[in-house]
């Protein structure tokens, strides 16, 4: 689950979606919102959504 969360996290500063002013949300593109199932989501919450798809 650790890799799997770097990895989020290298695409999200690759592609600058973590919000400008609150730093601890991430704006998601296409491709994240479809596996978030929303537009925005904290860093927080991150990791129990991965938690649900991982064992």
């Amino acid at each position: 689950r650790t890799e799997i969360v770097k990895k989020i996290w290298a695409y999200i500063k690759k592609n600058g979606l973590q919000d400008k002013k609150n730093k601890r949300m991430i704006n998601a593109d296409e491709k994240l919102s479809k596996f978030f199932g929303k537009k925005q989501i904290s860093m927080f919450d991150l990791a129990k959504l991965i938690s649900k798809h991982v064992k």
